[in-house]
């Protein structure tokens, strides 16, 4: 089934979904470049930073002319970030074009935090989490009100794979010691993010989510310590990434 338009209603799109959204393609290595090395005076020089060239809408059309239903957007949000961890709006309304031309072209888009420097280490010290969850919710403040009036088409997405952390528990080292911790860890941000998005304006309120898996593994991710977050619209989907077997 091709994908519907945008202006189909909200009834109809629910309808179609499990047979709406088909296959999926990352826009990988554009906007979760990051780097030192990268000049940071433009939003292009990280789109192209990793080899990419600049997106053009004819690109993203192409994506839907192929048949795919899906464009997923990794993100690294602290390029050219300003105080207070404010976004730069020029990476931001780069994006939100991006993100526009994929709707338009009748595309299902997630939107996501992605690795971005490796920052989510600081979410287990001690004497870092607090900032690390400021700059958390500072953006997901910003981005859900930046894409409230964007449909059901879009989604968001918790976190990429940084949900599990070697310094509380090492998942090959045969111990137990700290696991709970971390899975606890990872449950607290995931429940923020949800409460951020659904305590915003416009669509958020039943924007369907997406959310990160411990370490988006899907064995740990079916471990009992980890727990969706609680959501008053009940559209939470859990997010895996299968590396099973290695070789695949």
């Amino acid at each position: 089934i091709s994908p519907f338009h945008r202006d189909s209603s909200r009834a109809m799109k629910q309808e179609r979904w499990k047979h709406d959204m088909g296959i999926g393609i990352n826009l990988g290595n554009t906007f979760e470049s990051c780097g030192t090395w990268i000049n940071n005076s433009s939003v292009t020089n990280y789109e192209t930073g990793w080899g990419s060239p600049v997106v053009t809408q004819e690109m993203i059309q192409g994506y839907a002319d192929c048949g795919f239903g899906v464009l997923r957007v990794p993100v690294a949000w602290s390029n050219m970030m300003q105080e207070n961890y404010t976004i730069h709006p020029d990476y931001l309304a780069r994006v939100h074009e991006v993100v526009d031309w994929a709707l338009d072209a009748g595309l299902y888009v997630i939107l996501n935090i992605h690795y971005d420097s490796g920052w989510w280490d600081g979410f287990a010290v001690e004497s870092e989490k607090d900032e690390c969850m400021t700059k958390y919710t500072r953006i997901w403040e910003q981005l859900s009100d930046a894409f409230k009036e964007e449909d059901d088409y879009l989604m968001f997405e918790s976190l990429n794979e940084e949900g599990g952390w070697d310094s509380l528990w090492n998942r090959y080292g045969g111990s137990t010691k700290g696991k709970k911790e971390s899975f606890d860890l990872l449950n607290e941000i995931n429940q923020k993010f949800v409460d951020i998005v659904r305590g915003s304006k416009g669509y958020n309120n039943k924007r369907h989510l997406l959310i990160a898996g411990y370490g988006t593994d899907i064995g740990l991710t079916c471990d009992e310590l980890f727990k969706m977050p609680k959501d008053p619209a009940k559209r939470c989907a859990v997010s895996v990434h299968y590396y099973t077997p290695s070789t695949f």
